[in-house]
C-alpha cells in the first residue's frame, strides 16, 4: 500500500462540480480582481474568525508583510519571532527593513517560548510575531501580557491554524492582526496562492486595503507606498465553496490524530501535546524520534513517504549567515529540527491507510 503524504485531489473530488460552478460564475461575470466574490469571502472569514474586518491579499506571506507595514515597522525596529517555522515570518520582518529577533521554542508544542520572548525584548522591540504552529495556539495569554506590559503589537501567524481556538477565541482575533494562508496544502486551501489579514481595528483595516493595491483609496491617487497584493476573484469563489466544510475537515483531522495517538502510544516516540485551553486542528501531526532519519527511510521504503519540516531552523539558513547567528544559540529549535517527523495528515485518510502507517512504524521499532 502507498499512503501519500498529502492528497489534495481526494478533497476536491466530491466538490468538483461546485468548484467548477464557482469558477464559471467568475468567468461569466468578467470581474476578476477585488470583486463581489472577494468581498463576500472577506465577510465570511471575518465572521468565522470573529474579527470586524478581513482583507484578502495575494498570499500568507504578503499578509504578514503588509500587517507589519501597516504598523509602520521599519529600519531601527525589532520584531520577535520563532526560528522553527517556514521562513515567511522572518522574511516579512526583513522585507520591512526591521531586525529579526529569534526566541527559542517550547520543546513540546514547538511554538515560541514566552520566557525566551520576554528575555529578548529591548527598547527597539515593536512587535511579537508568534506562529500558531502545526495547528494549535502559541502561548497567547503570556504573549498578550508581555505586549500589554511593554506596549508592543501582537501579530498572529495563523497560516497553519485556521479554525483553532484558544480559550474560546478563534486564532487570528486576538492580536491587532491575524494573518492567514490559503496555500493549497492548508486546512482551507485555494487552487493557487491566497492570503487574508483580519483585524478589528478600523484604521488598520483601511490602511491595509490601501497597501494591497498600490497605496490608493481613490483610483490613480496614491497616498501610501503600497504593493500589488490582491486575492483573485476565482480563488475567493473556490474558497467560498470550501469554507462551509472546514469545521468538518478539522474535526476529522482531530479524529485521525486520536487514532495515531492510540496506535503509537507505547512506542519510544514523543507524540503531539495539546496545551490546556487550546483546540488543535492538526494541520500537521508530528512525532519526535531520536532515530528520525532511519524511521523516515523505513516508512518511505514501505510506501509512506513523509516530508520533514522543518529540517533546519531559520537561524542556520544560508540566507541569514550574515546575521551572526550560530549553532547552539537556539538549542530547542535545533533539537526539534533533528528529531521531528510529520506523518500523513489530511481528512480523507482511510482507516486502512492509517492502520498501514501505524503498522509500518511499529515494525520499525520491533526490529
Amino acid at each position: 500500500m502507498t499512503v501519500p503524504f498529502l492528497n489534495m485531489t481526494a478533497q476536491i473530488a466530491p466538490l468538483h462540480s461546485h468548484l467548477l460552478e464557482a469558477a464559471a460564475r467568475v468567468l461569466t461575470s468578467g470581474h476578476f480582481i477585488l470583486g463581489p466574490e472577494v468581498a463576500a469571502f472577506e465577510r465570511e472569514i471575518a465572521g468565522y474568525v470573529g474579527s470586524t474586518h478581513a482583507i484578502g491579499v495575494n498570499s500568507g506571506s504578503d499578509a504578514l508583510t503588509l500587517a507589519l507595514k501597516a504598523l509602520d515597522i521599519g529600519p531601527g525596529d525589532e520584531v520577535i519571532t520563532t526560528p522553527f517555522t517556514y521562513i515567511a515570518p522572518a522574511e516579512s520582518i526583513h522585507q520591512c527593513g526591521a531586525k529579526i529577533v529569534f526566541a527559542d521554542i517550547d520543546p513540546e508544542t514547538f511554538c515560541i517560548d514566552p520566557i525566551q520572548v520576554e528575555g529578548s525584548v529591548t527598547s527597539n522591540t515593536r512587535a511579537i510575531l508568534p506562529v500558531h504552529l502545526f495547528g494549535q495556539a502559541a502561548p497567547l495569554d503570556a504573549l498578550e501580557k508581555i505586549c500589554e506590559t511593554r506596549r508592543l503589537h501582537l501579530v498572529e501567524d495563523c497560516a497553519q491554524s485556521i479554525g483553532a481556538v484558544h480559550r474560546g477565541r478563534r486564532l487570528g482575533s486576538v492580536g491587532v492582526f491575524g494573518c492567514f494562508s490559503f496555500y493549497p496544502t492548508k486546512n482551507l486551501g485555494a487552487a493557487g496562492d491566497g492570503g487574508m489579514v483580519v483585524t478589528s481595528d478600523e484604521k488598520m483595516a483601511k490602511k491595509l486595503r490601501m497597501l494591497r493595491v498600490h497605496g490608493i483609496e481613490k483610483r490613480y491617487f496614491h497616498d501610501l507606498h503600497g504593493v500589488n497584493s490582491r486575492l483573485d476573484e476565482i480563488q475567493a469563489a473556490m474558497l467560498r465553496v470550501k469554507l462551509p466544510h472546514l469545521e468538518k475537515w478539522n474535526h476529522r483531522r482531530a479524529e485521525i490524530a486520536s487514532i495515531y495517538d492510540e496506535g503509537l502510544k507505547d512506542l519510544p516516540l514523543s507524540l503531539p501535546v495539546v496545551r490546556e485551553g487550546n483546540s488543535h486542528i492538526f494541520h500537521v501531526y508530528a512525532v519526535l524520534s531520536n532515530q528520525r532519519d532511519e524511521l523516515h527511510r523505513h516508512l518511505t521504503e514501505r510506501g509512506v513517504p513523509c516530508l520533514i519540516y522543518y529540517p533546519q531552523p531559520l537561524h542556520l539558513q544560508k540566507v541569514y549567515e550574515d546575521k551572526g547567528w550560530s549553532r547552539g544559540q537556539f538549542p530547542v529549535a535545533e533539537k526539534i529540527s533533528e528529531t521531528v517527523l510529520p506523518l500523513p495528515m489530511y481528512p480523507e485518510l482511510t482507516r486502512e491507510q492509517l492502520t498501514h502507517v501505524i503498522s509500518c512504524i511499529r515494525s520499525f521499532f520491533r526490529k
